[in-house]
């Protein structure tokens, strides 16, 4: 089963908390993401684009634009749960 997203907020210093259907809620730290994908440093050169995200229609996905995504299950399976 792919984990739905119930709720995201962009916290400082690149860190997402995300709220999943099944009541599951984490942390998930974009630092490494941003410093090993290319795209992703986008993420932190362009004023906004980290707070300016979308959460697609089917709440499985995370977007920022054509070239920054995640899907939910890597949030799901790779956040520090809190």
């Amino acid at each position: 089963m792919i984990p739905r997203i119930k709720e995201i907020q962009a916290l400082d210093k690149f860190i997402l908390l995300v709220k999943f259907d099944d009541g599951k809620i984490v942390h998930y730290d974009l630092q490494e993401d941003i410093n090993t994908i290319p795209s992703f440093r986008s993420l932190k050169e362009e004023c906004g684009l980290y707070r300016n995200f979308q959460v697609d229609a089917s709440r499985t996905c995370v977007t920022w634009s054509e070239d920054i995504d995640l899907p939910s299950d890597c949030l799901y399976e790779y956040g520090i749960v809190i």
